[in-house]
């Protein structure tokens, strides 16, 4: 099944159960300043309000943008008013489109599918990081122009910290970011993960650019 990530900076993102239409899922979370907090698979739409508790929506806008893991996604700017001159500043901080809240469950899903049946339902997405390059369509990774052999949990994990490269990252952070909270996951299995990770980037010749921080976590080190 395909899945649709639906972030909306209000506090209404955190409460929104999954929706599934054509074999479809489209899920719900929250957005802040730091941008996501799990791993994104699929299509990403934002909706961003004009004011939020700790920045501007425009400087959201253009934050989204910056960010490799968010540059692609869908930004549709939640207005307080209908005002021609905040549509154009929406416009020319990045988003995509605009609309006037409040929202709710029902207006945001009408917005994703009607803009959904204009647009390709997938994107090849490539992530680039010094000598890492990650392919999300054809689910491989290669240092330099070496491939990665990686098992499925393996690749999503590199994704995950090399989106989140030189941040100290907690076992419990890491299980979350890969959505892998249900069943529940003892936070040593990460350890075993991290050292077949571990083990493919140096038969790749990456060296080990992921680093220990002992008590806290890991650290993917871009250089």
């Amino acid at each position: 099944m395909d899945v649709i990530n639906i972030f909306l900076t209000e506090e209404l993102g955190e409460s929104l159960e999954d929706f599934i239409h054509d074999q479809t899922r489209f899920t719900f979370d929250r957005l802040d300043a730091g941008g996501p907090r799990r791993l994104v698979e699929g299509p990403m739409w934002a909706f961003v309000d004009w004011v939020m508790d700790d920045l501007a929506g425009l400087e959201m806008c253009r934050r989204l943008r910056a960010d490799a893991r968010t540059r692609n996604a869908h930004i549709t700017m939640v207005l307080e008013r209908d005002d021609i001159e905040d549509r154009r500043r929406a416009l020319r901080a990045g988003a995509d489109d605009y609309m006037v809240g409040p929202l709710d469950r029902n207006t945001v899903l009408d917005r994703v599918l009607a803009l959904q049946t204009q647009q390709q339902r997938h994107r090849a997405q490539r992530f680039e990081l010094g000598e890492l390059t990650i392919d999300m369509a054809a689910l491989q990774a290669r240092w330099a122009a070496t491939p990665i052999s990686l098992r499925p949990n393996e690749f999503r994990l590199l994704r995950f910290l090399a989106e989140n490269p030189n941040q100290v990252l907690s076992r419990s952070d890491l299980i979350a970011g890969l959505g892998k909270q249900e069943p529940a996951i003892d936070e040593r299995t990460v350890d075993v993960w991290v050292g077949r990770l571990r083990r493919a980037l140096k038969s790749a010749g990456a060296g080990n650019p992921l680093r220990t921080v002992r008590s806290l976590g890991y650290v993917f080190d871009a250089s």
